[in-house]
């Protein structure tokens, strides 16, 4: 029996588990292939309490963490009201295909609407075939305003 639960870092357990399955998602080559460093893992819980607009669903089955959500609060000024972007979604190697990223997903649904937002967003690599599916099964879809301007990327700069 899956669980799905909101994570509370001031709890020990659920800081752990979010490290875990977040290092875990990192050596995955869909999160990059290499694990976080001992310095994120070290400062990451304590960064992410400082910031109340970051929401994090754990998956459990019985006592193990077996997925993870990470959400960043954002804001339209199209429709002047909240977003909800999924920044990281994972679920461990061994539970795939079980349907646990959806559970995920209807928890940060239903917490999205709790917020008043207008949307859910969400980035995904080109190649990232199974997920890209996964994501349109949940009503997901690439973001376009006028089809003649094509379909909307995701760039980054970084400033480190």
């Amino acid at each position: 029996m899956i669980t799905i639960v909101k994570a509370d870092l001031t709890q020990a357990t659920h800081a752990q588990a979010v490290v875990s399955l977040l290092n875990e998602y990192a050596c995955d080559p869909m999160g990059g292939g290499e694990p976080l460093s001992i310095e994120v893992q070290a400062s990451l819980i304590d960064a992410m309490m400082k910031r109340p607009f970051i929401h994090s669903f754990i998956a459990y089955d019985q006592d193990t963490p077996v997925g993870l959500i990470n959400l960043v609060e954002g804001f339209s000024t199209f429709a002047a009201k909240p977003l909800l972007n999924v920044h990281d979604v994972m679920v461990i190697e061994a539970y795939r295909g079980r349907g646990i990223a959806a559970q995920l997903f209807t928890a940060a649904e239903s917490f999205a609407y709790e917020l008043g937002c207008v949307k859910l967003t969400l980035e995904v690599l080109e190649g990232n075939e199974p997920a890209k599916h996964a994501y349109r099964r949940l009503g997901f879809k690439p973001y376009q305003l006028d089809p003649s301007a094509g379909v909307a990327q995701f760039w980054h700069k970084k400033i480190v």
